[in-house]
């Protein structure tokens, strides 16, 4: 069974997205509800967006939870039974959402994500088959994920990864299972890339992007590799910061 119009929720995490967020609402049709997320406790960020965007609830977590549980936070309070997750600075087309549906009701799904605009830089990694509009592949970019809630059993992202290869873990948890991984080349994407957040406004970021894309890379490998391999790969990197 596919998505119906009436059965789908946008979920958008944001911090400190301010300069993006409103190019991505402006691009989704606003006859689907959308559930924004924000990481902090910006009252002020929520009464503006919600007033400028009727369809948008917008949830205040107190707290960064990162992408992962701030996305768990969206999915678990959509009433949907499929959820497309985006990013704040991604633009859908204007046929995207509607061609993700009329695909969805061809197939049987976990993921399926719309297809990047920009050649160079693809979405998707490890091409199984390709059906016609359909690309089955191992692991699509988290930026755009339209997940079947059905296939999760109400696990989604792991929260112990706070930023980076969330998605990763996500698609691999989902191929272990033997679910399907789908790219629509008829469904479109924009994602203007490293913007969801304005860094200008906190450079401490940037030093914590680094420490967690470390930390994610270290826990993925140890999650399905074990711990030793994951010690072993990261100690020359460990060694030469020490240095």
């Amino acid at each position: 069974m596919g998505i119906s119009k009436k059965d789908l929720t946008i979920v958008i995490v944001t911090f400190q997205s301010e300069n993006v967020i409103d190019d991505c609402i402006n691009s989704i049709d606003n006859n689907f509800p959308i559930i924004v997320v924000e990481n902090s406790s910006n009252s002020n960020f929520k009464k503006q967006i919600e007033k400028k965007f009727n369809n948008v609830k917008c949830i205040l977590t107190n707290e960064n939870l990162g992408m992962g549980r701030g996305n768990n936070v969206g999915i678990k309070n959509s009433s949907s039974n499929y959820v497309l997750i985006i990013n704040p600075d991604t633009i859908l087309y204007k046929d995207t959402i509607s061609e993700l549906i009329s695909t969805s009701n061809k197939i049987d799904f976990s993921i399926l994500s719309p297809l990047s605009d920009n050649k160079n830089y693809p979405n998707y990694k490890g091409v199984n088959s390709e059906d016609g509009d359909l690309i089955d592949v191992d692991h699509v970019d988290g930026y755009s994920m339209l997940i079947n809630k059905s296939k999760f059993n109400n696990q989604y992202f792991d929260e112990e990864i706070f930023m980076f290869l969330e998605n990763n873990d996500l698609c691999k948890r989902m191929k272990i299972r033997k679910e399907k991984i789908f790219i629509s080349k008829n469904a479109k994407i924009k994602h203007h890339g490293g913007k969801s957040v304005d860094f200008k406004k906190d450079l401490e970021i940037e030093v914590l992007r680094n420490w967690h894309w470390m930390w994610s890379k270290f826990y993925f490998k140890k999650k399905y590799r074990g711990f030793i391999y994951a010690f072993f790969s990261f100690l020359p990197s460990l060694l030469t910061t020490s240095l």
